[in-house]
């Protein structure tokens, strides 16, 4: 199965409010929040991190407001690592199926560590994000994401 089917067979077993809306590939997050009619902040970007340190070699995706920065070295923490980095292209398809700007805000692998920024929560009662594919996005309830996400929620924002 590719992560899109994945993606909406997950949505559809937990019985989640969404819409699925195909529209022009584009991996900018400004430039797809105005293809879908939603403010930037209300993306899921996601971010595959390799973390080191104290023992530790963990790949995390790093999930928060599409219009935050990541603060590398709190993603770290929040695994218990020293350091983080982004992962390298190679890296990111083989845990995830995805390229750079299509990865959705779920995890499919196993070795992969979701952990959510607790403002993607906060101030939206939608998200959006790109559903495995640049040209597909999925526009979800929050609170549905919250449920059966199964996320590690941390601070991770600058």
């Amino acid at each position: 199965m590719t992560t899109y089917e994945k993606l909406i067979a997950l949505l559809n077993q937990h019985q989640a409010r969404y819409r699925l809306m195909n529209h022009e590939a584009t991996g900018k997050c400004e430039a797809v929040a105005a293809v879908r009619g939603t403010e930037v902040g209300q993306g899921a970007k996601a971010l595959v991190c390799h973390v080191k340190g104290n023992g530790i070699k963990q790949h995390v995706l790093a999930v928060l407001p599409a219009d935050q920065q990541a603060d590398l070295a709190k993603v770290a923490d929040a695994v218990g690592g020293r350091r983080a980095s982004l992962a390298s292209p190679a890296e990111v398809d083989s845990l995830t199926g995805c390229v750079f700007g299509a990865i959705p805000p779920f995890s499919f692998h196993p070795a992969l560590k979701l952990v959510v920024d607790p403002l993607l929560f906060e101030r939206y009662s939608e998200i959006a994000f790109n559903a495995g594919l640049l040209d597909y996005s999925v526009i979800m309830n929050t609170e549905d994401y919250r449920t059966f996400s199964n996320a590690n929620v941390v601070k991770i924002i600058q």
